[in-house]
């Protein structure tokens, strides 16, 4: 297997071990044995598991499809709920068994390795400035509320976006998927007339 290849199959690999089983318990036998690479080739590429579980962060980062929220073409309302139906329904696929990889590794590295804890920082702060600018969109656009602050209600969609996530594992269904779409559309992003509909 080319060089290449090899580093391609090892950050697909980790991405779905540590997906499905967390960064602890998941070795780099596990994760040379998933991509069908011997393990004395992961050191050629990676200088430790923890480096490479930054490069996976990365990169699951841009499977989160950040730039549907700045399409223009969709109003921001509506783009901000497909964008959120669609992480629903990876959950759903999934059957609530694997989580978000930024909550994953943040619960359960935070406290043990800086290099993972900014790196999930870094990932959410990415994620929080698009939620925040959809949001201002929809203020400006008269689509939600005028006192409503983008960047506070930003982080707060995206706390409870990661609580609902772990509720639906927890419970194996999708009653919090539910319960967060209500309160945030039905309620949070209240509509900037008041004789609007919810």
């Amino acid at each position: 297997m080319a060089s290449h290849s090899q580093h391609t199959a090892l950050v697909a690999a980790a991405a779905d071990r540590f997906h499905a089983k967390g960064y602890n318990a998941t070795g780099v036998n596990d994760i040379t044995a998933a991509a069908g690479v011997p393990r004395g080739s992961f050191y050629n590429h990676f200088a430790s598991k923890e480096e490479l579980a930054a490069i996976v962060l990365q990169e699951y980062g841009e499977t989160r499809r950040l730039g549907e929220l700045s399409d223009p073409a969709v109003a921001p309302l509506e783009r901000l709920r497909r964008y959120f139906e669609f992480l629903r329904d990876e959950q759903v696929e999934h059957h609530f068994t694997r989580g978000c990889l930024f909550g994953n590794f943040g619960s359960e590295m935070a406290d043990h390795s800086e290099v993972l804890r900014s790196g999930v920082e870094h990932c959410l702060g990415r994620w929080r400035a698009a939620l925040t600018e959809v949001l201002a969109e929809a203020v400006r656009s008269g689509a939600v509320r005028a006192g409503l602050d983008p960047g506070q209600t930003a982080l707060f969609i995206l706390c409870a976006w990661e609580g609902a996530v772990t509720a639906a594992r927890c419970g194996r269904s999708d009653e919090a998927f539910t319960t967060f779409f209500r309160m945030v559309f039905g309620s949070v992003l209240q509509p900037g007339q008041a004789d609007a509909p919810l």
